[in-house]
């Protein structure tokens, strides 16, 4: 598909199906914890998809198993019919996670550039300066993360997970670690950044307001296990600006969100040692 970095638009094919996923989780010692109880989920092509639900409910989950990380315990995951291994074998997913996960000792170029290494292909300067100042770092190519800002060091995390042009982009609480202000000005630049790609993305939140500034469609999720509640889908026109948190609608559609989330989260408290949220 073209690049964004390229200044076009991606093609708009990639579709994820979970259809009836379990997934149990191993604790040793006899004991196991559900994460996912029979979720099915699709996400139709070029759609902004956020999950939210209280922690412990399997949102990462959901995510791992689309990303290959994880395998399902019973039913099935695909991305166009493919399974995510395929996808992620020939380097067509992109994520991005809470913990930026940069290399310390390369520049910003290099950590961009460092995926298009692994799989063998030239990097193309021109497209990779097209995407450093896609995501807002023109002028930052040779600063160590240690010299960038938390939310810098983030969009270098997304441009990394861009380099390759893959076909879908997960998100896990990319922005949580950062503060309110930062966080606000961050889910602006990845609407800008997804509405100049189009690419499938799927989002992990904890955030209600950051999931209806950012999503097509709002998944709710149970307590664990983890089961769809509620699928929401938003209209809100775009581009969106922070002035839309402010009206009624907003405040509307986000207090009944947070009525769907506060009996789940009140009923299950996080596993230690599941590792998912």
């Amino acid at each position: 598909p073209p690049d964004a970095a390229a200044g076009g638009h991606y093609q708009v094919t990639a579709a994820i199906h979970v259809d009836r996923a379990r997934k149990t989780f191993d604790l040793g010692k006899g004991k196991s914890v559900e994460a996912l109880a029979g979720v099915s989920l699709e996400v139709r092509p070029g759609e902004f998809v956020a999950i939210i639900g209280p922690s412990g409910c399997g949102k990462s989950t959901i995510l791992r198993l689309i990303g290959s990380l994880e395998e399902p315990t019973a039913g099935t995951v695909t991305i166009d019919g493919r399974p995510p291994r395929e996808l992620a074998g020939a380097h067509r997913l992109g994520v991005a996670f809470q913990d930026h996960a940069l290399l310390p000792w390369l520049s910003v170029w290099q950590n961009v550039t460092l995926p298009l290494q692994v799989a063998g292909v030239m990097p193309d300067a021109a497209k990779i300066a097209a995407l450093i100042k896609l995501v807002g770092l023109e002028g930052f190519e040779k600063a160590r993360p240690r010299q960038l800002s938390g939310g810098m060091r983030q969009r270098a995390a997304i441009a990394r997970a861009l380099v390759l042009g893959p076909e879908v982009l997960l998100l896990d609480e990319p922005f949580a670690a950062l503060d309110a202000v930062t966080r606000r000005y961050m889910n602006i630049e990845l609407q800008r950044i997804w509405t100049e790609s189009r690419i499938t993305t799927l989002l992990v939140t904890h955030g209600v307001d950051e999931a209806l500034f950012l999503a097509d469609r709002i998944v709710v999720m149970s307590g664990r296990p983890g089961r769809i509640i509620e699928n929401l889908d938003i209209d809100f026109p775009r581009p969106r600006m922070p002035a839309l948190m402010r009206t009624p609608a907003f405040h509307a559609l986000y207090d009944h969100l947070a009525d769907l989330l506060e009996p789940a989260a009140a009923e299950n408290e996080p596993v230690a040692g599941g590792g998912e949220s």
